[in-house]
């Protein structure tokens, strides 16, 4: 270690792992620099053995932490803030008072059971569990790791819980969204019924998305890679929909700007066309119990795959549509119904009775006499010598097809309706 001045600066010179570290203290004392050079060269080698004090941070109380987590979350990840906002609110009402070193497998464990305590669904308590475990940093991937040694990381889900609505029940809800004061609903649930657009793909549709001359809509940015970009026609019922709803929006804005939304904000009723609705559960919600349904609003896209899969469409022209990128997931939101079931095992028997009508009707001709000569007038003879040529040929192939059918040899058949339609061949 070396001390020197420049001017009336003091500097610190030492080596350290094969560099050369020469810096200045900023200091007009020698004492400073001196322990300016102590604390740089600790903090160096601390740094190079990956050792770090992180006292102040074990000490820190949880709220404080879930807060700057938000923070940074909702600047990287606009789109999913609200519903990160819903589960941090959750975990800072129940843990946080706690500070990070008060954390384990047991604290989490007992946040599960009272947030099972509060009726809320398993699948909301994991996602609210992930948070958690990010927000506590490296701890919280050891106690992550501990907790799925213990198979306790995540509740068990139900794994199918969507259905598709019957056609009286979407009669009925189409019903009630039509006499409903929100404007937005009626094409929302045509959208869902007829297109099976995902509920954050319709309420951010802009017009430039629709093409009315080729009668398709371009699905923006979407939950999958698979979704995003692609290309729904526009069936007949919705394209009678959008069209009554583009004279009320040209009547309610006065156009149709490309870069507006199709559904504006604005409550109770629509007044920023360029900003989309936040949500449409509220009126879901009131539609849905009025017609007396029971479902979720995703279910209507459920619905629409499992219509298209029972109308014989192709799965890639159902991946297609429905923005799926596996076959695995097509599987998982098809949902055959019942009457459709029967339908399938109904044409089976159908094909059997056919099959022995059939089969009936071909021995009973094939038991009936043949005569072996030729007949005259209805088949006329391909040959101008009527009776010798054709005759010898006939004789010819019959026993040809009887040494090759059993009529000389090992293989042979008693069966006389086979000999009879043989010989009716070639009588023919």
């Amino acid at each position: 270690m070396a001390l020197f001045r420049r001017g009336d600066v003091w500097w610190y010179e030492f080596w350290f792992a094969g560099q050369r570290i020469r810096e200045s203290s900023k200091s007009a004392s020698k004492t400073v620099a001196r322990d300016a050079e102590k604390n740089r060269k600790r903090e160096l080698e601390a740094g190079f053995n990956n050792i770090r004090d992180q006292r102040h941070e074990r000490v820190r109380v949880f709220r404080d932490m879930a807060d700057d987590f938000y923070k940074a979350y909702k600047v990287r990840l606009p789109d999913s803030a609200r519903f990160a906002e819903y589960a941090i609110e959750h975990l800072k009402r129940l843990l946080g008072s706690k500070m990070q070193v008060d954390f384990d497998e047991n604290v989490v464990i007992q946040y599960q059971n009272n947030r099972l305590d509060e009726k809320a669904a398993p699948k909301t308590i994991n996602e609210e569990v992930g948070f958690l475990l990010r927000i506590l940093g490296e701890p919280g991937d050891l106690i992550r790791a501990r907790l799925r040694k213990k198979k306790m990381l995540k509740l068990k889900t139900r794994e199918f819980i969507g259905k598709a609505y019957s056609e009286d029940e979407k009669k009925r809800m189409l019903e009630r969204a039509a006499e409903a004061r929100s404007p937005h609903i009626y094409l929302a649930l045509t959208l869902a019924l007829n297109a099976g657009m995902r509920d954050s793909e319709i309420r951010r549709l802009t017009w430039a998305q629709i093409n009315f001359a080729k009668k398709y809509l371009a699905v923006g940015r979407s939950k999958t890679p698979g979704g995003e970009g692609r290309t729904i026609p526009l069936n007949s019922d919705l394209f009678a929909v959008l069209s009554d709803y583009v004279e009320w929006y040209k009547h309610k804005f006065g156009a149709t700007e490309p870069e507006w939304y199709v559904f504006p904000f604005g409550k109770p009723q629509p007044t920023d066309p360029k900003r989309h609705v936040t949500t449409l559960k509220t009126v879901w919600n009131n539609i849905r119990e009025g017609a007396g349904v029971k479902g979720r609003w995703h279910d209507n896209r459920h619905t629409l795959i499992t219509e298209l899969a029972e109308s014989g469409a192709g799965d890639q022209t159902i991946m297609d549509i429905a923005g799926h990128v596996s076959k695995q997931m097509l599987k998982h939101y098809s949902h055959i119904r019942m009457e459709a079931k029967r339908k399938a095992l109904e044409s089976v028997i159908e094909k059997r009775d056919e099959a022995k009508t059939e089969g009936n009707a071909s021995q009973q001709y094939a038991e009936s006499p043949v005569n072996t000569q030729g007949f005259e007038g209805e088949y006329p003879q391909k040959s101008p010598q009527s009776g010798t040529l054709e005759g010898h040929r006939s004789v010819y192939r019959s026993r040809k097809l009887l040494n090759s059918n059993g009529g000389r040899g090992r293989n042979r058949t008693y069966n006389l309706s086979v000999k009879s339609r043989m010989l009716c061949q070639l009588s023919y």
